[in-house]
């Protein structure tokens, strides 16, 4: 099996630093020229939530994969 026992941690440490790092430059860069219709900027609220989520899930991730 690829990454042996640790495939689920490596996942979560994963997608969790995805959304927590691609929901923070999404908030800091905003879209250039939006359409009509389309926000210029994620809501904020919401954003900060996604990047406490993926900080916990990536922090999950990684400590279990030193916990075994």
């Amino acid at each position: 099996m690829l990454l042996g026992d640790d495939l689920l941690p490596w996942l979560v440490f994963a997608f969790g630093g995805a959304l927590a790092v691609g929901t923070g430059l999404a908030l800091l860069r905003g879209r250039g020229d939006p359409e009509e219709g389309q926000l210029e900027r994620p809501p904020t609220w919401r954003s900060v939530m996604m990047i406490a989520l993926g900080t916990i899930a990536a922090l999950w991730g990684l400590a279990s994969l030193f916990k075994g």
